[in-house]
């Protein structure tokens, strides 16, 4: 934060504009702790675009009145089926299919029915009334088609217990103990929340005891990075190592979870050598840290070290969502200055193209970064919990909705699994990175569009040549599919193409035998069309099971040869610093 001078003596005209600065810093930073960090400027310009547009189109208005008349006369019919005895008289609207709010049974007698037939009109009539109106940007018809949707789902009958069939029933059943249930689970949760302690269950499940227990060491470390080697658990592995860069928005042990679904565990049993970094939580004293100090101290120390441990002069990169943007990154400027180490790169719900980048892009736009970077440069970092309604607010029903149903109305508790807690260890992010990510990738797209330097120069994703694995998730809110399906026209080499069930994290953690898992894959050489990408996913092959055992075949095809997994020890290369998981994991 810029100190204040000695009021009485006089300022310089950059002195005093940078006080007026610091002033309306400190102001929007107390902003953002009121709105979750969202900006409701942003919020109030999408809507006045669409009130200003649809009171100068007399034409929308009628058609919206006119669709009003027609669902109110759908709703009439369904309450005179109703009123004939029909109790359970077909519905005039089906619920989306994500939309799980209703499908318990009871929701189908009258007068619930009812309830959630004229509750699903309503929510269709909003969706005719906030799209298509000509005039209203495209940015600002989603922030208003999606903040109607956040309104309406506040008042759904689902949330209501006098409305609720299936908490009437609890209820009666269980003489109220349900609410009682209720109350002591919020009580807990918010005295967590108060004391900034992880949820209920969390702490079964903490690194290096329950999760992240794949024998291994740290071989290096820098301010911002440890690198873990994990130990071989075969007596031959590929002569070329993995290096995963993961994502430093949270903690490496999402590919290192618990035994039986642990990613890293899966390559070494597969006899790979492989490192991965562990990123360092920073603090307000490394604030200063750049995009270029993440790529230098983290993938390019990294490769370095992966070479020395080693002696391999060629290595596999796989990246993970902000991890695989970071890595591709780095490849397009060692590409461009000849620099031939990545034998392949895999890159997993990893976006270098932001044009499209989801619903999470409607936060995204220069009222919100502004605010982000005042609530920054007052705190040093971003804590990834102050974006936590965002990112809830992306799956409301699921995330804020359902859960306040499931366990302060019905007072049931849902059970803590492996990949929740690790979704509860948050991390922070350092001011000037985050800006630099939010600025140069999510709003300018600069690096698609020829901009982004390393070194002073501009690099091109065009560069690499190295063999790319892509992998993207068909219901991912964070870096949607056919965000990361460009990655096939925008390389120039050839690419293997995976889209695989379940979502952003869920997708990726996909072990063999994982019930319901399944994908489809796409592979391009050098020269070859790529097709549309809604087209190809419609006509493609379903292939039920995991993955993991595609990419594996995959990585050992541009693997040269087997050696000794003892060949390379410590004397030759690195020496261990502590065991795995490392003192950076377990950073808060």
């Amino acid at each position: 934060m810029t100190a204040v001078g000695d009021p009485a003596l006089p300022l310089p005209d950059d002195e005093a504009g940078s006080i007026y600065r610091d002033v309306d810093r400190l102001s929007h930073a107390l902003l953002a702790a009121f709105t979750a960090g969202i900006s409701p400027i942003s919020l109030l310009q999408a809507w006045q675009d669409w009130l200003l547009h649809m009171s100068a189109s007399p034409g929308k208005q009628g058609e919206v009145c006119a669709k009003a008349v027609e669902k109110v006369a759908r709703l009439s019919d369904f309450l005179f089926r109703c009123g004939l005895g029909m109790g359970a008289a077909a519905p005039t609207i089906m619920p989306l299919p994500q939309d799980r709010r209703f499908q318990h049974q009871s929701w189908q007698a009258f007068p619930f029915n009812a309830m959630q037939q004229a509750f699903l009109l309503s929510q269709q009539w909003w969706h005719n009334a906030t799209t298509g109106l000509p005039g209203v940007t495209r940015k600002h018809e989603r922030l208003v088609e999606f903040y109607s949707r956040q309104i309406l789902d506040t008042v759904s009958p689902s949330n209501f217990p006098a409305l609720n069939p299936e908490i009437i029933d609890r209820t009666v059943r269980e003489n109220g103990t349900n609410f009682v249930s209720g109350a002591n689970n919020l009580v807990d949760d918010l005295l967590r929340l108060i004391d900034g302690r992880p949820p209920t269950g969390a702490e079964s499940f903490r690194p290096g005891m329950e999760v992240a227990v794949t024998p291994g060491e740290v071989v290096f470390r820098n301010e911002l990075i440890e690198l873990i080697r994990f130990a071989p658990m075969t007596g031959a592995v590929k002569e070329e190592p993995i290096l995963i860069v993961p994502a430093w928005i949270m903690k490496y042990y999402i590919l290192d979870l618990s035994p039986r679904n642990s990613l890293v565990r899966y390559l070494v049993q597969s006899g790979f050598t492989v490192f991965c970094i562990s990123w360092r939580n920073p603090g307000t004293d490394q604030s200063g840290l750049s995009l270029d100090d993440y790529r230098r101290l983290g993938v390019m120390a990294a490769m370095d070290a992966v070479g020395k441990a080693t002696g391999s002069s060629r290595i596999h990169g796989a990246g993970y969502c902000l991890g695989g943007t970071l890595l591709s990154i780095a490849a397009s400027a060692m590409a461009r200055d000849g620099d031939h180490r990545f034998a392949s790169l895999s890159l997993f719900a990893a976006q270098v193209d932001f044009e499209e980048p989801g619903e999470l892009g409607l936060f995204i736009d220069e009222s919100q970064i502004a605010l982000l970077e005042d609530m920054m440069w007052v705190e040093g970092t971003l804590d990834q919990r102050r974006m936590a309604g965002a990112f809830q607010m992306l799956r409301s029903q699921d995330l804020i909705w359902s859960r306040i149903v499931r366990e302060y109305l019905l007072g049931e508790r849902a059970p803590m699994t492996d990949l929740m807690a690790w979704n509860a260890d948050s991390t922070r992010m350092p001011f000037r990175m985050q800006s630099q990510y939010l600025r140069q990738l999510y709003l300018d797209n600069d690096l698609v569009e020829g901009r982004f330097r390393v070194g002073g120069r501009p690099v091109h994703l065009e560069d690499i040549g190295s063999p790319v694995f892509a992998v993207g998730t068909e219901t991912d809110h964070v870096a949607p599919w056919r965000s990361v399906f460009k990655l096939t026209y925008l390389l120039d080499t050839d690419i293997d193409f995976v889209l695989t069930s379940s979502g952003h994290n869920a997708g990726i953690v996909s072990e063999p035998g994982h019930p319901g898992r399944s994908y489809r894959r796409l592979s391009c050489r050098h020269a070859d069309i790529r097709p549309d990408a809604d087209e190809w996913a419609k006509n493609a092959t379903v292939t039920h099971g995991s993955w993991w055992p595609a990419w594996v075949e995959w990585l050992t095809r541009y693997s040269s040869r087997e050696v000794a997994a003892d060949r390379f020890d410590a004397a030759a290369g690195l020496k261990a610093i502590c065991a795995a998981p490392g003192t950076y994991v377990l950073e808060r």
